[in-house]
């Protein structure tokens, strides 16, 4: 008879980093940088929540960029079976846009799959778009990062 005192494949929360090229909407637009990272929490059922800090810059101009935060609620599919490699995701939530002492408030929304090549490391894909309000242009950004438990 043999037990284990924790199942080390479990799959209930982890941290993130990302990088990846984006771009906007409008008469401005361009391609950008996202970098940055965050953590989600699994609660159950494969729904879970997270938060996330970021930066986004043109590529040109990476210095006067925008601080991003959002706080976010997502669902992955099959995400606590341990035995899964890929677990797909769908994520989406409010977020704030800050530079310079002034800020704008609004959301994201995406998804992507997490591939989980080793027992505490997965790298991670994602298409993740912000929209900060009706009138100003939004951003759609690819990235990949890895995730980390």
């Amino acid at each position: 008879m043999s037990a284990s005192a924790q199942d080390s494949g479990d799959r209930r929360g982890w941290g993130y980093i990302f990088a990846g090229p984006s771009v906007s909407t409008g008469s401005d637009s361009g391609t950008s940088l996202n970098v940055g990272g965050g953590g989600e929490a699994l609660l159950a059922g494969g729904f879970g929540v997270g938060g996330e800090v970021g930066y986004l810059a043109d590529t040109n101009r990476f210095g006067n960029g925008l601080g991003l935060a959002s706080a976010n609620l997502s669902y992955h599919f099959n995400g606590s079976d341990s035995s899964r490699k890929v677990v797909p995701f769908v994520t989406g939530g409010a977020s704030l846009g800050f530079r310079d002492g002034v800020n704008a408030g609004g959301g994201n929304f995406g998804g992507g799959a997490q591939y989980w090549f080793k027992e505490r490391v997965a790298a991670r894909f994602e298409v993740r778009t912000y929209v900060f309000s009706s009138d100003s242009p939004f951003n759609v950004g690819f990235r990949v990062g890895l995730s980390f438990k």
